[in-house]
């Protein structure tokens, strides 16, 4: 908080169910919704917006749980980082946990929401490369009790947007029972925003490996070559063993097709990439290589 924050809206609805919230939304078109504040009063405290008002999400008990589902799990966009890198949920998706427990100090992981990473859409927001991996679907809330369901990837991409009066309600996750990892590189030591970060699930019932890359694009990307080439060289009958040289070859092929080489000058010449692009090459290699190697052992 800061001294901005008092002048931040002129009014405050606090509704207690999605539906609510969403009339709320209609009737204040400039109106913005709130959870757990993360990013949007980093927003307001460097001048950056001044929202006319406020619809709070945060006494809609709904959304703040989850609940199984058809083999998904249907989770509640106010889920807070800190509720999902418990054990039980851990349990459930491992690597939706282990974002969570990344997604930065405590206070950070006490307030942020899941809802609230997805809808702010910042590249380094842990749980993005999760989703992806997971082809996770939202369950978008819109007025009169309408529901429709986005694949996280069409919102992050700008290909299905959030419509006036529409709220992010549920996040549909597929449950895979089967190893999940989520690896990240920062900055610094500790807690961080992401340099780079990678997640890796495995998908035994189509014999499938899925692989996001997060933090050095607008949006996650996959790597659907690299995916279906490392798949045909997993023994799937035989605990899943695969030889060492496969792991660093994935490792390269997933920062080659995240981080290509540059376009040939006009005499045909490649031009070498510069030397912070090729380290940030080589961290996503050796995150994606340790994240199969972790997945399948």
């Amino acid at each position: 908080m800061s001294t901005h924050a008092p002048q931040a809206a002129q009014a405050v609805t606090l509704p207690t169910t999605l539906d609510e919230a969403v009339a709320a939304l209609t009737a204040m078109p400039a109106a913005v919704p709130v959870a757990g504040g993360t990013d949007l009063m980093a927003a307001v405290n460097s001048g950056q917006l001044r929202p006319a008002a406020l619809v709070g999400l945060g006494k809609i008990s709904e959304i703040r749980g989850w609940q199984y589902l058809d083999g998904h799990a249907l989770l509640g966009a106010g889920l807070t980082h800190a509720r999902m890198g418990r054990p039980d949920f851990a349990a459930l998706i491992p690597a939706l946990a282990a974002s969570s427990r990344a997604a930065g100090p405590p206070h950070i992981r006490n307030a942020g929401t899941l809802g609230g990473n997805i809808a702010s859409a910042a590249p380094t927001g842990d749980a993005l490369p999760v989703l992806a991996a997971l082809e996770a679907t939202l369950v978008v809330a819109g007025p009169g009790g309408e529901r429709r369901e986005v694949p996280v990837s069409h919102l992050l991409a700008g290909m299905d947007l959030l419509r006036p009066g529409e709220l992010i309600g549920f996040v549909r996750v597929p449950l895979l029972h089967a190893p999940q990892v989520f690896l990240k590189a920062t900055g610094r030591t500790g807690p961080g925003r992401a340099v780079a970060s990678v997640a890796l699930v495995l998908d035994p019932a189509r014999r499938g490996v899925r692989c996001a890359v997060g933090a050095i694009a607008p949006m996650p990307l996959r790597p659907l070559q690299a995916e279906q080439w490392v798949a045909q060289l997993i023994d799937w009958d035989n605990n899943r063993a695969i030889v060492p040289e496969a792991l660093n070859a994935f490792g390269e092929y997933v920062a080659a097709a995240c981080i290509p080489d540059a376009a040939p000058g006009e005499d045909g010449t490649v031009p070498p990439l510069p030397p912070a692009v090729l380290h940030l090459r080589r961290t996503v290699a050796a995150l994606a290589r340790r994240a199969l190697g972790r997945a399948l052992s």
